[in-house]
């Protein structure tokens, strides 16, 4: 379903719009923009809402990061060579 919705614009940014879709893809590019702008808002939503669910210290990667990755990816059961 779709609904009709009336929405103001500077005139240079239409005139940006039309060279860019045209005027007959307004509708089109302006939804995908929406729908690709909430979606980010919801993955950043995502992001913030775990942000301090893992303890800032007492991991096995703590004293040295670089060697603890190098580590698992030697023992990763998937690693090929």
């Amino acid at each position: 379903m779709c609904m009709r919705m009336h929405i103001t614009l500077d005139d240079d940014l239409v005139h940006e719009l039309d060279r860019r879709v045209g005027r007959g893809h307004r509708s089109a590019f302006i939804a995908a923009t929406i729908a690709h702008a909430l979606d980010d808002a919801r993955r950043w939503e995502l992001i913030l809402s775990a942000a301090g669910a893992i303890a800032d210290e007492g991991h096995a990667w703590d004293g040295d990061p670089g060697a603890w990755v190098r580590d698992e990816r030697r023992g990763a059961a998937s690693r090929v060579g």
